[in-house]
């Protein structure tokens, strides 16, 4: 029985990735280990926490010794790491942290992993999960690629880099067998509601302002995270060894736009007028270092892996949307204590 480890889930993309691979996956024994920080919460993964191959482990992946005794007690055959500070704004305002978490644990995370496999790769992946914010913004033209450079401009883009290179520096000097996938903005159930999305669907239901940095008008792309929980599927099973592969939605919006359309739609699941949530659309202070635009190009794993997003954009907001109105005592627990004073210092 092959024994996976997928670190942060109990998280939003990592919750996705245990369910489906808990489900789908019988034959192996997967392992959860998640600090239970502010945004890992056991209420995300509470309908498989009974099945025979899942177990959950508390632990840090900071903790150097801890990570060792337990590559060392389970033998693990694989890695899949999406624990992360993740938040652009946080890391501004403690870039420290995200330093510890995103690059001392990621550290931490191949040394345990090389020492277990002590060369023999056999059956053995390494595989890190990262984000299209390595690489910078873009203009109004072009797409991120697997070979654009790296240019972060941000503490948590950076840490990410930086994780990012060091796995394939462990491929390169140890012949560590590692894949890494960049991805774009995820959406969906489950989503910790400091992200735009959930952050405006929560304050549409209280009746709270919507803030909107600057113009407005920064772009992204979206990505459904059950259609991202597919991806690493199969770049984790099909992707080939020391391979980038990019995971986008194909799905730009501006920021503004988004936060329109889902003023249009929460109205209607509501029955508020028409217009209502609009007028709580509240332009705060920029941020500092605010990338302009990210765009993938994810034209690889579709043509090496055959992936492709599952839903558009309308379609998946609409399932988000009903996941929190259907969900309203897992919003209203993860929305209280210390996230409302963040909340309070960030945009108040």
């Amino acid at each position: 029985m092959k024994k996976i480890i997928i670190t942060g889930g109990a998280g939003f993309i990592g919750s996705h990735v245990i369910r489906r691979f808990v489900k789908k996956y019988p034959q192996y024994q997967i392992f959860n280990l998640d600090a239970l920080t502010y945004a890992g919460n056991l209420e995300n993964i509470a309908d498989i926490q009974n099945e025979p191959n899942y177990t959950f482990i508390k632990g840090d992946i900071v903790n150097e010794d801890f990570i060792n005794e337990l590559f060392q007690k389970h033998q693990f055959d694989a890695v899949i790491h999406l624990a992360a500070e993740s938040h652009v704004d946080r890391s501004i305002t403690d870039p420290l942290s995200f330093v510890k978490t995103n690059v001392i644990g990621t550290m931490n995370l191949l040394n345990a992993a090389k020492q277990i496999w002590n060369n023999n790769f056999e059956g053995k992946r390494f595989y890190h999960v990262s984000t299209d914010e390595v690489y910078g913004t873009l203009g109004a033209t072009g797409l991120f690629t697997e070979t654009t450079p790296y240019a972060p401009n941000s503490p948590y883009s950076a840490s990410k880099a930086s994780s990012d290179h060091f796995v394939r520096a462990y491929g390169e000097t140890y012949g560590l067998p590692y894949v890494i996938t960049n991805c774009s903005n995820n959406y969906g159930p489950n989503h910790f509601p400091e992200k735009l999305i959930p952050l405006l669907i929560n304050n549409i239901i209280q009746n709270k302002p919507l803030p909107v940095y600057g113009d407005g008008k920064y772009t992204r792309d979206w990505l459904f995270v059950k259609d991202h929980a597919v991806a690493i599927d199969l770049v984790f099973h099909e992707g080939i060894n020391h391979e980038t592969y990019n995971i986008g939605g194909f799905n730009e919006w501006q920021n503004i736009d988004l936060v329109k359309l889902l003023c249009q739609k929460m109205d209607e699941k509501l029955g508020k007028v028409s217009g209502t949530s609009e007028k709580l659309i509240t332009y705060v202070k920029d941020r500092p270092g605010h990338d302009l635009r990210y765009a993938i190009d994810a034209n690889k794993i579709n043509k090496e892996l055959g992936w492709s997003p599952s839903v558009t954009f309308e379609e998946g907001l609409e399932q988000t949307i009903d996941w929190y109105l259907e969900n309203s005592e897992w919003l209203n627990n993860v929305t209280s204590g210390s996230y409302q004073k963040y909340y309070d210092n960030q945009y108040e």
